[in-house]
């Protein structure tokens, strides 16, 4: 049998890296708090959310690496919020994906 390669569409690649990011219920949980509120503060979530620091930053780093989310830095914290440029992409690129 012959092996062949696929070539994934820039789409494909931007909707897997997506589905990623909110392969974590962390991760979805975070994005519930953050489209409810302007912005959240890193150190609030670390009150809001029984888990550790270090794993919570590492949550918010895929979201962030995945373009969900975007941090400002405001020593001593970080104020995160949705991304909704990228945010509303994904809705309608998930929302394409099941209506094909």
């Amino acid at each position: 049998m012959m092996s062949e390669t696929y070539e994934f569409s820039p789409e494909q690649e931007k909707l897997a890296r997506y589905a990623k990011a909110l392969s974590h219920p962390v991760r979805i949980y975070i994005i519930e708090l953050l489209s409810q509120f302007t912005c959240c503060f890193s150190g609030d979530l670390d009150k809001i959310l029984p888990i550790a620091r270090s794993t919570l930053s590492q949550h918010l780093k895929e979201l962030k690496n995945a373009g969900l989310i975007q941090g400002t830095i405001e020593y001593p914290k970080i104020r995160y919020c949705l991304n909704t440029e990228n945010w509303e992409e994904a809705k309608k690129m998930f929302l394409n994906l099941f209506d094909n």
